[in-house]
């Protein structure tokens, strides 16, 4: 009886883990994978990673990333982005790129209606303007909100967002 039992819980077992892995998995991937996976953000995604930043945007964050697309870093002046990958200028990129994460979600349905600041990880603030039609961070727009990821939500911007 108990082999009976047992047998039964042994094949049971193994037709739970055989479902479980062909079911399809229903985690999202990270900011970084995200990122990294989506062309308009590669420029971001090779700044971060010459920062050594890909790690901690995999990680458990949780993170809000405003992210700015390639289009956004081609509008900085002629150089800037090359200069700013040179390893002697590493401080500067990685307070470049942490002025563009604020620690916890923020999710556009936070915000709409208000304006708001918040504290980025490099130490400066954000204004954030939600009052109008678009969706102003500093000086760029919000063009697609609300990006979920397994360790946070990143809103895509049109223009890079400079440390004062």
């Amino acid at each position: 009886m108990n082999r009976r039992f047992a047998l039964k819980a042994l094949a049971g077992t193994g037709l739970a883990a055989t479902i479980a892995a062909c079911a399809p998995m229903s985690e999202q991937p990270s900011i970084a994978g995200i990122l990294s996976t989506n062309d308009q953000f590669s420029t971001l995604v090779a700044a971060a990673d010459a920062a050594g930043l890909v790690e901690t945007l995999a990680g458990p964050g949780p993170f809000t990333v405003f992210a700015p697309t390639n289009n956004a870093f081609d509008k900085l002046p002629a150089g800037t982005v090359e200069s700013l990958l040179q390893p002697e200028n590493s401080d500067q990129l990685t307070a470049v790129l942490t002025y563009h994460v604020v620690p916890g979600v923020v999710t556009s349905d936070q915000l709409i209606g208000q304006r708001t600041s918040a504290t980025t990880v490099q130490g400066g603030s954000l204004h954030i303007d939600a009052t109008g039609s678009a969706v102003h961070v500093n000086d760029a727009r919000v063009t697609q909100a609300d990006i979920m990821a397994s360790n946070g939500v990143i809103h895509r911007i049109d223009s890079v967002l400079l440390p004062e």
